[in-house]
């Protein structure tokens, strides 16, 4: 059984930093992409970055010049390190993973009603301003 466990979330002034992590288990493939999502109250939800298992990185236009996601192979873990926060990142956060390459992650988020095959509980970012 997959598990995907997020952790790091908090409460920070704008243009502070946090770094999400999320950790992975059970999965035994050798092609996947694991990224996050957010989702505000009200709002749809947003995809922020992902990676896959060749490194390749793809972001929001609105993170890309200051989230960056790194992978640790031999923790099972990806991180999302969020820098010079704003009040509009304010969101829970959610970590999500595909047995596939990252532009079918993309696929399945911009698919109304899709779910990701694996998903985390969600951490609360919190931005104040």
């Amino acid at each position: 059984q997959v598990r995907l466990v997020e952790s790091g979330g908090g409460s920070v002034q704008s243009g502070g930093s946090l770094r999400l992590s999320c950790e992975a288990s059970g999965y035994t493939g050798n092609t996947y992409c694991i990224g996050w999502f957010r989702q505000a109250p009200g709002k749809e939800r947003e995809g922020v970055a992902a990676i896959d298992s060749d490194a390749s990185t793809t972001f929001a236009v609105s993170v890309r010049d200051r989230f960056s996601i790194t992978q640790d192979k031999a923790k099972k873990t990806a991180y999302l390190q969020m820098n010079s926060l704003k009040p509009n990142d304010t969101a829970m956060y959610y970590c999500a993973a595909e047995p596939q390459r990252c532009y079918l992650w993309w696929t399945v988020l911009r698919r109304q009603g899709a779910k990701f095959t694996y998903r985390g509980q969600g951490t609360q970012v919190t931005v104040s301003s």
